[in-house]
């Protein structure tokens, strides 16, 4: 895959000349360890071209949403004294600057795990709990056959809320402005934490994995649902009224605490995670490429409110050559927002539970191009789609289990009479997208080619 960098604007023009600097001789006193591309043997170790230096590359033109207006180039214009590598949560902490604006690269070697302390210690539940916060107090205190319906209050719950507030200044981690963060390698792990682009420009996340933001103490909700359900803190990477953001060649996943194997409370599954990427709060000009989420219930949400009228305009994303493996749900679901999903792999497991893949919301255009769908014979085409309050879709070039479908026409028969029909034209044609392959051939590169570890193939 060859990224193009055209400096057609200020801020590509300044990564266009870092980019250059970058490949000069370091001077004396420059640090090799943290700074310079791969060499030879390195680069070959892991699979990439020499000489490359994922860091320093921007976003190509056209190349969804996020190439929109100045494009994304995130923390390729950083100085030498802002391309750090980081091992521990400490000096991925300090990286981050408090999620400031000073153009950055933070590369990730290894495994860093949120969960420990500033001398690396590892923490675990027990060691957030505070206040005489106990799980089996919470339930005694919560059982809605005693407690009734009522919003949880008193000791237990204010405990609660402090334990999980020490649990969330380890785990929760701010992205600043002009930052790129980009994994080392093919072994590069972001472990139980929760990474918050909120308020921030021109970011690039690219080449990592993204494990098990697992939340020690989720809260009660008698009302929601019917029977009420458990509510976690913590998605894996979380867009807040953030803008031109590119995300390639993630992995996410719950991989060490998968929520089905949690146990059942008050009737409920006990989540202990929440979404694996989540665009929200006005977050617009977005692309996310070549990334694999599994193993996981809801992947994917776009917008986060029906009534959240403020979206309007905004969370413009494109999705393109993902993998959504042994997802329950949200691939994506959305709300408000122009969406482009196209050339993405789904596949649902015979062993996985699975309601839906996209879901169309309040006021979403969503435009399904060329997505290839594997399913086990109970699933249905139907079951692909589901709408609360959406109006239409546009889909074409699908194809389930390896024939050609007609999303809509196939969801609207199937739900005649109980849901209101979809409509086939969102009003909007995609322009800012490259190659548009069958699905097929799509789902065969994705298999290949999507996922951390793989971003120099």
């Amino acid at each position: 895959m060859t990224w193009k960098l055209r400096p057609r604007t200020a801020r590509r023009a300044a990564a266009a000349l870092a980019l250059l600097l970058g490949s000069l001789a370091l001077q004396p006193g420059a640090r090799a360890a943290t700074a310079s591309p791969d060499t030879a043997p390195e680069a070959a170790a892991a699979g990439r071209e020499p000489g490359r230096d994922l860091g320093r590359e921007v976003l190509a033109d056209n190349d969804g949403w996020a190439a929109e207006g100045t494009g994304t180039t995130g923390g390729s214009a950083a100085d030498e004294d802002h391309v750090l590598t980081v091992r521990n949560r400490a000096q991925l902490v300090a990286a981050l600057d408090g999620g400031s604006s000073v153009p950055k690269i933070i590369r990730v070697a290894g495994t860093i795990d949120a969960n420990t302390d500033d001398r690396g210690r590892r923490l675990d539940c027990a060691d957030y709990a505070t206040d005489g916060y106990g799980l089996d107090a919470y339930l005694a205190a919560y059982d809605p056959r005693t407690w009734g319906g009522a919003k949880p209050a008193g000791p237990q719950e204010d405990a609660r809320k402090a334990s999980a507030a020490r649990q969330a200044e380890r785990v929760e981690l701010a992205v600043g402005s002009n930052t790129t963060i980009v994994g080392t390698g093919t072994g590069a792990v972001l472990k139980g934490a929760s990474l918050q682009v909120k308020d921030a420009d021109n970011v690039i996340i690219r080449n990592l994995e993204l494990r098990d933001a697992y939340d020690c103490f989720p809260a009660w909700q008698p009302n929601t649902g019917g029977l009420g359900d458990w509510k976690t803190a913590y998605d894996t990477l979380w867009l807040r009224g953030a803008t031109h953001v590119w995300v390639d060649h993630v992995t996410a996943s719950d991989k060490g605490h998968p929520d089905d194997r949690e146990p059942t409370y008050f009737g409920r599954n006990y989540l202990r995670h929440d979404g694996l990427l989540d665009i929200t709060n006005g977050s617009d000009l977005v692309t996310v490429s070549w990334s694999r989420f599994a193993d996981h219930d809801k992947a994917m949400l776009i917008g986060n409110g029906d009534g959240v009228t403020t979206d309007r305009g905004k969370l413009r994303v494109t999705l393109h050559h993902n993998e959504f493996h042994s997802v329950v749900q949200r691939a994506p679901r959305v709300r408000f927002g122009q969406v482009h999903v196209y050339n993405n792999r789904y596949v649902i497991t015979e062993d996985g539970d699975h309601r839906y893949s996209l879901g169309v919301s309040t006021e979403s255009r969503i435009v399904a191009e060329n997505n290839a769908f594997e399913a086990p014979g109970h699933v249905e085409v139907a079951d692909l789609l589901k709408s609360w309050n959406g109006s239409a879709l546009t889909q074409r070039g699908t194809v389930f289990n390896g024939f050609p479908v007609d999303l809509v026409s196939i969801y609207n028969a199937y739900n005649s009479g109980s849901e209101t029909d979809l409509a086939t034209d969102t009003g909007w044609t995609p322009a800012l997208h490259g190659p548009v392959d069958s699905a097929a051939r799509a789902a065969a590169d994705v298999a290949r080619g999507a996922g951390a570890g793989r971003a120099a193939r």
